[in-house]
Formats: structure tokens, C-alpha cells, sequence
């Protein structure tokens, strides 16, 4: 069997030499609660119990800038323009990686978007190119940007008043009828058919007597309409959102830590998962939903913009539900076998690294036998937030969030390409060796990995 060649612009000594290896200290990533953040990644994550007491040295990278041997082939630029020029990624290895290029280049970026953003109407094409290429910290950009890729605000500004005023209400509207306690429901109910009958209210007339509460509004009550039945059952996942939401990011004092925002921040995450769970029955609420969670509301809060800072959690809310709805089929476990379920989703991610570099994935899946649910699962469930520091999650979701058909194309491009960045070490690794660099990924410059990501769009192998 011929093997399919690697394309020349892979050929580079980033993940193709050998030079002297360079020692770092272990990558700052998010702590999670439990090694799973997901009572199904169980038997997944039962794997890396088997690794973590071998292969002990420290982790290796490549330098930031390789030289390359005097019989390198130097990647050839694309002989025709990118079929999809509104994701190109300036490669950060180019030209000059310096801190002043990148802080004149972040300056232009975002005085580019802030121009697109003042226009009545926005274009949300030229806006998508732009936040792909990553969107510069301050100024509120990256906030109001991501509310409108989630299609949050319209891109007409004129809009943008009565809209955000409709849906904070309808969101204050569900806090009130599903954050409500069943005897603060009974009561109102009540009150209200008192006020029907020309009564006194509940708190004039004192408790109710026994015969007087309605058996389907009874604590004891069985019945499937019954809200303190419903009180009863829906307890055991607000204790689990309570449990997770207080491990989310516990290195960072925004998610963390006795101060009152931190409660508050805290209280809000709550309230938007126990919404979201009781209007979805059919997922309600899955391990890992906090972590997706909490880049929207920690970008959204952090706004210069006191109106959106009150109305974070609402705002955060609706975005939310809109993100999830794109990735929601992988987190229900009934989908798990199905043409739409999150093994289909890993397949998906195999082959497009089989297109790309089929020795590497002959490597893996055939010579090593490392199954990628044993690290994809996570990769792709919880949108890599488990992979990186938090400032460079956010940049890759400017990019994720940028796909008009949704983030889960680019999603699998991001991840074969966190395979081909340290394709050498894994070329050179057994399956202990390389399950344990996969379920740990080293640091890596976010720019480049995000370059290769979308040179997978239109650099197929022949």
C-alpha cells in the first residue's frame, strides 16, 4: 500500500526534526474537580490511571522558531487564493513575533473592528473575518462582538435597544418561575384565587389548613403535575450544578473564593444552568456544561459597559443556549452511537487527521492503538477549555465562534492540528508515552496552532 505523502508545507522542522529538547515547567491549564468533568467520561478518563506513574520527565517543546537543516523543504505558499480567505491566520512565525509588532498589529485589529462595529448596519462577514484573526483585549470589543456571532444582537445597531430589553425580561420572567420554591408557588397561586374570590390574601388569613391546600400542591404529593414533586426531583441536578460550579476555575478569584463578586459570579453560573436544565428536559443539565459556560459570562461581565455588566447574566443566558445548541448532541449519552453523536464527532476528527497526515494517524490508531475517545472526548465535549490557560481559550473561541456554520467544523480542524503540532513526539512514543502527552497538551503558541487549524481547510493530501 503506497502511503499518501506529507504536503510540503508540513514539512517543517516544528514536528519533523529532532533538535535538542528544552525543558519547561508544567503548562498552567484550569484545575478541574474530578478528572472527568463528566460522570460518562468515566470510562475514558479510567485510562489515564494507567500512565500517570510512568514517562515522569518533564515535558518537551520544540523552540518557538525553528532553523531549519540546509535540506529542508521551506513550505510553499498556496498556488491559488484561500477558498475561505475570512479564516486566514496570519502565521506568528512569519515575520517578527516581537511584543511591539504584536501590540501595533492587536492596535490596528481592533481599531479595524471598533470601525465595523459604529456602522448602523453591521457586516457580519467582514466582522467574522476580522474576530477570527483574534479580537484584542479592552474596550468592551471582544463583548459585544461574541453576543453578536451568537447572533445575541442583530447587526442592525437600531435594533439593539428593544431587543436586549425583550430578552433580559423573558430571562428575568424565567427566574421567577422556575428559581421559584414550590411553597412560594403554592402561596401565590392562592393569593391570586383569593383576590379572584374578593378574599384576603394568604398572609392576612395565616397558614393554610390541610384541607385547604390543593392535593397536587401537597410536599407529599406524587403526581407528575405536582410542582413539589417536581421540586423534589429537579434537586438532585441543582446539587450536582451547585457542586460543579463551585469547581470551576478555582485558580481564578473572578469564579472563586469567599469575596462577595466571587459568591455572586458563583450565584449567577447557578441560576443560568438550573434555567437552562428545567426548560431542556430532554438534556437538562450534563458534567462540563459550567466550563462552557464560563468563558461567555466572565467575557460578558468583564464589559466596560455597566448596562451589560448588570445585565451579564441574562445576556450570558441566551448566548449559552445559542452555543450549546450547535455542540448540545454531544452531552446526551442516547446520541453517543449516532450518526450525530459525539463518537461520530471523534470519527470526524480521525479522518480529517487521515486526509492530512495518515502516517501520524497510522501511528496512532494502528501502531500505538491510542483510541481518540481517550482524549478527543474531552477536547471536543468541553470546547478545549480544559487544554489551555484561560486567555488563550478565549482566543480560540474568537476563532470558533467566527464559523458561520457553527463552531464544530473548526473545532475538529483545531484539534488535528494539536496532533500534528507534536506529531514528532508522538511519531517517536508508545501508547503510554502519547495517551499521557494527549491527556496533558503542552503549552503551544495559540497563533501558530490556530494557523495550522486552517491550513487544514484547503491543504488536503494527494
Amino acid at each position: 500500500m503506497v502511503k499518501k505523502r506529507v504536503p510540503d508545507w508540513l514539512n517543517s522542522s516544528m514536528w519533523s526534526s529532532s533538535p535538542a529538547p528544552t525543558t519547561i515547567s508544567p503548562p498552567s491549564k484550569s484545575p478541574s474537580g474530578s478528572p472527568s468533568h463528566d460522570n460518562r467520561r468515566g470510562g475514558y478518563a479510567s485510562v489515564s490511571s494507567a500512565v500517570t506513574s510512568s514517562d515522569s520527565s518533564p515535558a518537551i517543546i520544540e523552540p518557538p522558531v525553528p532553523i531549519p537543516p540546509p535540506t529542508l523543504i521551506r513550505p510553499e505558499p498556496p498556488s491559488k487564493p484561500e477558498s475561505a480567505p475570512r479564516t486566514e491566520v496570519r502565521d506568528p512565525f512569519s515575520g517578527s513575533d516581537d511584543g511591539v509588532t504584536s501590540s501595533v498589529e492587536d492596535d490596528s485589529r481592533q481599531a479595524k473592528l471598533l470601525q465595523e462595529l459604529s456602522r448602523k448596519v453591521i457586516n457580519m462577514a467582514e466582522l467574522r473575518q476580522l474576530a477570527s484573526q483574534g479580537i484584542p483585549d479592552g474596550a468592551g470589543v471582544r463583548s459585544t462582538v461574541w453576543k453578536l456571532l451568537l447572533a445575541y444582537l442583530p447587526s442592525d445597531k437600531g435594533m439593539w435597544s428593544s431587543e436586549l430589553a425583550k430578552k433580559r425580561l423573558q430571562y428575568k420572567q424565567f427566574k421567577e418561575e422556575l428559581l421559584m420554591n414550590p411553597s412560594e408557588i403554592t402561596r401565590k397561586l392562592e393569593d391570586s384565587t383569593s383576590l379572584q374570590n374578593g378574599e384576603q390574601t394568604g398572609a392576612g388569613r395565616g397558614l393554610l389548613s390541610r384541607s385547604e391546600i390543593p392535593h397536587g400542591e401537597h410536599p407529599l404529593s406524587l403526581g407528575k403535575t405536582s410542582v413539589w414533586n417536581r421540586f423534589f426531583q429537579d434537586t438532585e441536578i441543582i446539587e450536582q450544578i451547585d457542586r460543579d460550579v463551585k469547581r470551576t476555575h478555582p485558580d481564578m478569584q473572578f469564579f472563586s473564593g469567599d469575596s462577595a463578586s466571587a459568591k455572586a459570579n458563583q450565584d449567577a453560573l447557578k441560576n443560568i444552568l438550573i434555567v437552562y436544565a428545567k426548560l431542556n428536559p430532554g438534556i437538562r443539565y450534563v458534567q462540563g456544561m459550567n466550563e462552557i459556560l464560563a468563558p461567555l459570562f466572565y467575557v460578558f461581565k468583564n464589559d466596560p459597559d455597566e448596562d451589560f455588566v448588570v445585565n451579564a447574566e441574562a445576556d450570558t443566558f441566551f448566548c449559552f443556549v445559542d452555543l450549546l445548541s450547535g455542540v448540545r448532541d454531544n452531552f446526551v449519552q442516547q446520541l453517543d452511537n449516532s450518526v450525530v453523536g459525539i463518537r461520530s464527532t471523534i470519527s470526524k476528527m480521525s479522518l480529517l487527521l487521515k486526509e492530512h497526515d495518515e502516517e501520524l494517524w497510522r501511528h496512532l490508531e494502528i501502531t500505538t492503538k491510542v483510541n481518540p475517545q481517550f482524549y478527543a472526548f474531552r477536547w471536543i465535549t468541553l470546547l478545549l477549555t480544559q487544554e489551555f490557560n484561560f486567555a488563550d481559550i478565549l482566543r480560540i473561541w474568537d476563532t470558533l465562534l467566527s464559523d458561520p456554520e457553527g463552531p464544530q467544523e473548526t473545532l475538529l480542524r483545531v484539534c488535528c492540528a494539536m496532533l500534528i503540532l507534536v506529531r514528532r513526539r508522538l511519531l517517536a512514543g508508545d501508547f503510554t508515552a502519547n495517551l499521557k502527552l494527549l491527556q496533558s497538551y503542552p503549552s503551544t503558541n495559540i497563533g501558530h496552532l490556530l494557523y495550522v487549524a486552517n491550513k487544514l481547510r484547503s491543504h488536503p493530501t494527494h
